[in-house]
């Protein structure tokens, strides 16, 4: 495989990981937040309903979790590549 393909498959990969991780940040924040919200209310989280949980705390924790599966997956796909700094 040649150093260009090597590259277009590492892009690709990338925007693989990118896309399915906004897709999960949609999902939590537009669809859990706004479009399900009354669905989720009928459910009690730490004795806050579920939707307004989610719209007001829960997305936040998904996106900072979301934050780490990206570098960790961006790591992981560096040291397959042979682009890892160490």
């Amino acid at each position: 495989m040649t150093m260009k393909e090597q590259h277009k498959q590492y892009w690709r990969q990338n925007l693989r990981y990118l896309a399915i991780l906004l897709a999960i940040w949609f999902i939590v924040s537009f669809g859990f937040g706004i479009i399900w919200v009354d669905e989720l209310n009928q459910i009690k989280f730490g004795g806050f309903k579920l939707g307004f949980w989610f719209a007001q705390q829960g997305s936040i924790y998904v996106f900072v979790v979301l934050i780490f599966t990206y570098v960790w997956l961006m790591n992981r796909l560096d040291k397959t590549s042979d682009l890892d700094e160490n």
